[in-house]
């Protein structure tokens, strides 16, 4: 019988990894992608980085709402609950939560040990830098009553990092600046509870961002700048409420 070669290059790759992503197999994009980062000098297409990035975000999301679901029906049931209902709800709480840690500490360890490491100055490495913090955050939100959390501290120096390189590499317009932005403000307003700080950091990326738009050529697109900055937006007026 011939031999038939299944070797699978790199195209092939990605092109199982558009595949899944149409058929919402995040863990089958991810698998894919791995494959394609051996060594810290490795680096990742525009397009491969975004399955990625795309598939990490639905699975993440997917385990935090499943999370919060429960949550919310523990303490509507709480009452009316067994001990034993309330232990068995508490059981899933943390099969989800060591999930959740299993999956944000996987990319973690991509952007660590390789991504971030190869990445070009500026956008690039203010992108990787943004989604280290993003996914300690979402540890953070389980851990940020501890003393001395490790996660909030990571999440708060890799969004740091990111902004300021974001600030002296990319334009005030730039939907990668204003998504640092606005995520470093979350952090401020969920994990420190400083809805202060996370007004400033957001009031000053939306008046940067504004001021820079009218100097911009017409007819420049800003397709992907304006949904983050009515986001800014939203989340100013929301956090300004609870300050007053």
């Amino acid at each position: 019988m011939p031999s038939v070669d299944v070797s699978i290059s790199r195209l092939d790759r990605l092109y199982l990894a558009k595949v899944a992503d149409q058929a919402e197999r995040y863990r089958d994009v991810v698998s894919s992608i791995k494959t394609l980062i051996k060594s810290p000098e490795d680096q990742l297409t525009f397009e491969e980085r975004n399955l990625l990035s795309i598939a990490f975000k639905n699975l993440t999301a997917q385990l935090r709402n499943q999370w919060r679901t429960i949550d919310t029906v523990e303490k509507k049931a709480a009452v009316r609950s067994t001990p034993q209902q309330v232990a068995l709800m508490h059981l899933q709480k943390e099969r989800i939560r060591r999930e959740l840690e299993s999956t944000c500490m996987e990319i973690v360890e991509l952007l660590e040990k390789f991504l971030i490491n190869s990445a070009n100055p500026g956008e690039e490495k203010v992108f990787y830098s943004k989604m280290r913090g993003d996914y300690y955050r979402y540890l953070a939100e389980f851990t940020k009553d501890h003393h001395d959390d490790k996660n909030a501290s990571a999440s708060l120096e890799a969004y740091k990092f990111a902004y300021k390189h974001a600030l002296v590499t990319l334009e005030p317009t730039h939907p990668t600046r204003l998504g640092v932005a606005l995520n470093f403000a979350v952090f401020y307003h969920d994990i420190w509870d400083s809805p202060e700080r996370a007004c400033y950091l957001a009031k000053h990326a939306f008046d940067e961002a504004i001021a820079a738009a009218e100097d911009l050529p017409a007819g420049q697109a800003l397709e992907d700048s304006l949904t983050i900055l009515q986001l800014l937006r939203d989340d100013m007026i929301l956090w300004s409420g609870e300050i007053q």
